[in-house]
């Protein structure tokens, strides 16, 4: 079973590099997933500004939609990734720059810096702790951080049919005004569980150099890297919501 477990994220499996179309682009390169991974913050960055400045909610739906969309035709056309992956990028900015500005009216302008540099920190952290083998994709390790990010995938499920069926808040302890020590320390736990995600990420790309994959999937790398980090900058934002609201 750990031999199928490459990543919790549900865009990097150990069966992506199975029956990939080759091109004459070339191969897969570490330096070339940076730039892509940094090309695509970027775009994300530019488009959240946008609507963050500008205080504009009514993307945030239109994002996280158009969103999902592109990243599953991503999925099931990685040959499409250098084009769909600018997409995602613009589509999740324009979303997560509404919910950051939420975020802001609700809490503290502050709040969302401290998200954006929290997330950063936390990706080159891993990062340095991967490249220094402190911390190590065993098997052991896959299946662990897999299994806990199935179980938190469920307690969304959960919470997202409560609030399908008129509780606004969905489960209590989900809510970024919940500051008891419960809904915190979940919080803290989806957070760690998020950023080991990272770990696996980074492990998936360094198979994939190995492994000749096609050019293209330089940027299906970055793509699952943006997945993985949006993840956890949402929840960092939830963490330090329920923190400000202790104060």
């Amino acid at each position: 079973m750990g031999n199928m477990l490459r990543s919790g994220n549900p865009a990097l499996k150990k069966e992506t590099f199975k029956n990939l179309t080759h091109t004459s682009q070339g191969l897969m390169t570490l330096e070339g997933t940076v730039n892509k991974t940094v090309l695509g913050l970027c775009i994300l960055l530019a488009s959240g500004y946008y609507t963050y400045v500008n205080a504009i909610m009514d993307y945030v739906l239109i994002g996280f939609i158009g969103g999902l969309i592109v990243a599953i035709v991503t999925i099931f056309k990685k040959e499409w990734a250098p084009i769909t992956v600018p997409i995602y990028a613009i589509l999740e900015g324009l979303a997560l720059g509404g919910v950051s500005k939420m975020y802001a009216m609700a809490f503290e302008p502050g709040i969302v810096p401290k998200a954006i540099f929290l997330t950063l920190g936390i990706l080159f952290a891993l990062l340095f702790a991967y490249k220094t083998k402190i911390i190590k994709a065993t098997e052991n390790f896959k299946l662990i951080v897999f299994s806990a990010t199935a179980g938190i995938g469920v307690v969304y499920l959960i919470s997202f049919v409560m609030s399908m069926f008129g509780f606004s808040e969905g489960m209590a302890i989900m809510s970024p005004t919940n500051s008891s020590l419960m809904s915190i320390g979940f919080s803290l736990f989806v957070v760690a569980i998020a950023a080991l995600n990272l770990v696996m990420d980074f492990d998936f790309i360094e198979e994939g150099v190995n492994s000749g994959a096609p050019k293209y999937m330089e940027w299906y790398g970055a793509f699952g890297l943006l997945v993985t980090l949006i993840w956890l900058y949402l929840e960092i934002l939830r963490l330090l919501g329920k923190l400000s609201s202790r104060n």
